[in-house]
């Protein structure tokens, strides 16, 4: 870390005069946030018609070429509530929402949302076997799911716990109306075409502690976990980062990402929402396209992760690319290595980089407008002392951990209290597993982030690294162990274990797997697991490299050591006779690392 990048009182006095200027907004934000309770009135379907009050004609959604106003986005979400209240769904039932980015998709989220049902977001992606878990793991009482993915929810359709009756299609229009299986299925534009459309007399019924999202994040048990996403969370993004937001009736926020994700779907819309500004959404990122459907849109925001913005960077310079309004950009993961760079390039001036997780009780907004800072934290946290090779927090004499000194990297750790609780998971199991115990006293609790942290001051931090058998990669989060069971089960190989590995000039981990084959692994060998990993997995968890080992390291208790094979990654000088190969950028086949592609991979001669 550079020591320019530590906030002093100097570099924060700096900031005083445009603090002023938002503090009146961000003081609202902030008492809203403080004021909602367990108990309070909340949520997504209360903001909405609050936006719908305040700015009945303003753009609310914005989609190619249509543009919903707040009156009839709002018309319709209730016409979904109604419907669903009608068939008897209740306040914590939970409804599948399998959909791509669309204008449906956001109704469908708000609709249930005014009834305190829950909508449990599934990654798109998802196929097969891990598609079943996820829609299986909630125990809904319906589904809804968009005709574009009629097909993988077909094939696991047979093995739900869901009666077919209680199933819903969502037409697309871009898939033309023509998919065979939207027969099977009830037909969910025409079945609310006659509902009422004023708001239902429930949104003023949901309260902080109900459930609002369930959003599937990666589990280490190799399967997809459900995080609980309650109104109340969300009314806290809603009001202390919408209000920082400098979004008004007259803006729009281009939201290219995937809205199963919560900084889409929660931060980007949220803050719309608090600001009564249109948000505009595509179906999938586009870096040859973005900047024109921004132009398109008159967009005056954008939501972003980290490797759309390194795809943006990698286009050829262009005289349009500072021809926007865009002033402000919100999302996570803006590497330290080209943030200055991509704001000149772009002419943006504010940088909202955030930082958080579906299930945790400790976020990050850089609400003040530092550079590379996840930004600035309002409730308890610490960031202790981390072995990385035990991948254990570090205990002093007296049995309590050890609190970095400022700008040490470490481990990110929440505070656990009424004031800030940790809804967790569908899983208790699992919230157990997350929850660190005698942290700084007897009886203490405080949530584990497994991310890394360096404290930079001012209640400032910057992000460092990922921690255990997660990584992050193409702007998802990997599970490590959902990809070796899917390998594991391939009959060529004895065992997969997976981990990410850095590739010069991209963000985050790719993927890379050490594996040891029952026999010779030949070509014949290495596409047919492509194929099942195809098959299987979503792409950004396919591993870009693979490791053939002839001998496996493994501790005491017989679990694999990653540390070494992190520390030697896919560079031949390292890894001794084993064997490497690499899935390049646009092909469809494993080949050969050799010393010569390597340096190519490192010269950033592909475009992973």
């Amino acid at each position: 870390m550079r020591t320019d990048d530590l906030i002093t009182t100097r570099r924060f006095l700096e900031k005083l005069p445009s603090i002023m200027r938002r503090a009146p907004r961000m003081l609202q934000g902030l008492a809203m946030a403080a004021a909602t309770g367990p108990d309070s009135t909340a949520g997504l379907g209360w903001a909405l018609e609050r936006a719908t009050h305040l700015n009945p004609n303003g753009r609310a959604v914005l989609y190619r070429e249509t543009t919903l106003t707040y009156a009839a986005f709002n018309a319709w979400a209730n016409r979904i509530a109604h419907h669903f209240q009608a068939s008897g769904l209740r306040k914590g039932d939970v409804v599948v929402v399998l959909m791509e980015n669309r204008p449906a998709l956001l109704a469908v989220a708000a609709g249930l949302a005014k009834l305190g049902v829950i909508s449990a977001l599934v990654n798109t992606a998802q196929k097969g076997r891990i598609l079943e878990h996820s829609l299986n793991l909630v125990s809904p009482r319906a589904a809804i799911v968009g005709e574009e993915l009629l097909d993988a929810f077909g094939e696991v359709s047979s093995r739900l716990h869901l009666d077919a009756a209680a199933v819903y299609c969502c037409p697309d229009p871009e898939a033309g109306g023509d998919s065979p299986l939207a027969s099977r299925y009830r037909n969910l534009e025409t079945e609310i075409a006659a509902q009422p459309s004023q708001n239902p007399a429930t949104t003023r019924q949901v309260k902080g502690h109900d459930g609002l999202f369930y959003i599937y994040t990666s589990g280490t048990t190799g399967l997809p976990k459900a995080a609980i996403m309650s109104q109340g969370r969300f009314m806290k993004v809603y009001a202390g980062l919408g209000h920082s937001l400098p979004l008004g009736p007259g803006d729009v926020i281009y939201v290219p990402l995937p809205f199963y994700h919560a900084t889409a779907m929660v931060a980007c819309w949220g803050s719309a929402l608090a600001g009564t500004a249109g948000v505009a959404l595509r179906r999938r990122f586009s870096a040859s396209e973005f900047w024109s459907d921004v132009r398109h849109y008159d967009a005056t925001a954008f939501g972003y992760v980290g490797e759309l913005c390194r795809y943006l960077m990698d286009r050829p310079l262009s005289p349009d690319d500072r021809r926007h309004r865009v002033c402000t950009m919100l999302g996570n993961g803006l590497r330290p290595t080209i943030w200055t760079a991509f704001k000149e390039r772009f002419g943006i001036d504010n940088v909202m980089e955030l930082y958080g997780s579906s299930e945790g009780n400790v976020g990050f907004s850089n609400v003040f407008n530092f550079d590379n800072t996840v930004g600035f934290c309002p409730v308890p946290y610490k960031v202790v002392r981390f072995d990385r090779e035990t991948e254990q927090p570090v205990r002093g004499e007296n049995g309590f951990m050890i609190e970095c000194g400022r700008g040490e990297p470490g481990l990110l750790v929440a505070e656990i209290s009424a004031r800030n609780p940790f809804d967790g998971y569908t899983d208790a199991a699992r919230n157990a597993a997350c929850i660190l115990t005698d942290v700084f006293r007897k009886g203490d609790r405080y949530f584990n982030t497994g991310d890394l942290m360096r404290d930079i001051g001012f209640r400032h931090a910057q992000f460092v690294d990922r921690t255990g058998d997660t990584f992050r990669w193409k702007g998802e989060n990997v599970s490590s162990t959902e990809v070796e069971n899917v390998m594991g089960l391939h009959p060529a190989l004895e065992h997969a274990v997976v981990y990410g590995v850095e590739i010069p000039g991209t963000n985050g981990r790719a993927g890379m797997a050490a594996i040891k084959s029952r026999g010779e692994f030949g070509e014949a060998a290495r596409n047919d697991l492509l194929a099942r990993l195809r098959k299987e997995l979503p792409p950004y968890a396919i591993p870009v490299f693979l490791r053939v080992q002839s001998d496996v390291v493994t501790t005491g208790t017989f679990k694999y050591q990653k540390a070494p094979l992190k520390t030697e990654g896919f560079d031949p000088a390292l890894t001794g006779s084993d064997v490497l190969f690499v899935l390049l950028p646009g092909t469809d086949r494993y080949v050969a690392l050799t010393p010569e592609l390597y340096e190519q991979i490192r010269k950033e001669a592909f475009r992973f």
